[in-house]
């Protein structure tokens, strides 16, 4: 029995499913099926009761959960503790940062960085991706678009963007503003996988409710690519309406305008994310997490 049996078990465990926890793990089914078989094999019990519809623990997977959480955050803790034992290295400490941040956060995570009293770097992804792996222990904090949510992982709102339509500038040049009715003739562009933030899910029962129905999903993972889709008339986009946050709207130029909505006042939160367990009074990541919400509110 290796480590990564007991992090597939507890993968499934916490999802009671083979698929979601196979996407957490960024691994196939298959492999993850037969790394659970193994594992039973080794312990001479079934841990899952399995069938088409549905995932359960067994009472010997129950059971084997608290130790296996208990043996996996033990071994997770080594690096860290070995540092603190050897007090000789300077602590490294792993930051998510997803797609379109504001330059404002990034000017005050810079901050952070002179002030952290450690080395800081930057691990880029998306929100969701970056959620987990804060869960997972691989990175320290993270800068996510909210919302967020997994088990054991605290969210400290630090900054909230509007945003608006981003509109081919033939239609729509000089205007103040956009009513979603005028958009029910228009197609929906999404940008790429990994670039939209999960509050643009819950956006789109909105554009849904209003009769815009038409979606596109462009296979380009460049926010300009939608800008340019959009220029060529007959679609629209969703962008920050900072003028300041270029990451999120480089696509202006004399073919796109940016126009907030008249009916709907949408808004993008990001937040400071962290594992609750390991920023109680005196744990590693306290004076940590206490720094960077200084720093980043």
């Amino acid at each position: 029995m290796e480590v990564f049996h007991l992090r597939y078990f507890a993968a499934v465990a916490e999802n009671l499913s083979f698929s979601k926890a196979a996407r957490q793990l960024h691994m196939a089914v298959s492999p993850l099926s037969r790394r659970i078989r193994d594992l039973e094999r080794e312990l001479g019990v079934r841990l899952f009761d399995r069938d088409s519809h549905s995932v359960n623990l067994t009472a010997a997977g129950s059971a084997l959960l608290p130790l296996a959480t208990e043996v996996l955050t033990r071994f997770d803790d080594i690096p860290g503790r070995l540092r603190q034992e050897l007090g000789t290295q300077q602590r490294i400490v792993h930051v998510g940062v997803p797609p379109g941040l504001h330059p404002r956060l990034r000017d005050r995570l810079r901050d952070f960085d002179r002030t952290a009293g450690c080395e800081v770097r930057r691990w880029p992804g998306g929100s969701l991706d970056l959620v987990e792996q804060v869960r997972r222990r691989e990175l320290e904090l993270a800068l996510v678009h909210l919302p967020a949510h997994a088990e054991g992982v605290e969210v400290r709102e630090v900054m909230r963007e509007p945003l608006g339509a981003v509109l081919p500038a033939a239609e729509f040049a000089g205007r103040e503003s956009v009513s979603l009715s005028e958009l029910t003739g228009h197609v929906y562009a999404r940008p790429g996988s990994g670039l939209s933030p999960t509050y643009f899910d819950q956006l789109e029962v909105q554009l849904t409710a209003a009769g815009i129905h038409r979606r596109t999903t462009l296979s380009t993972r460049d926010y300009s690519g939608t800008g340019e889709f959009v220029a060529n008339g007959g679609a629209f986009a969703i962008s920050m309406l900072d003028p300041q946050n270029q990451m999120g709207r480089p696509w202006e130029h004399d073919r796109v305008v940016v126009l907030p909505f008249a009916d709907i006042d949408p808004v993008l939160a990001t937040g400071l994310i962290w594992r609750a367990d390991r920023a109680e009074p005196g744990g590693e990541l306290a004076d940590l997490v206490a720094g960077a919400l200084e720093a980043l509110s």
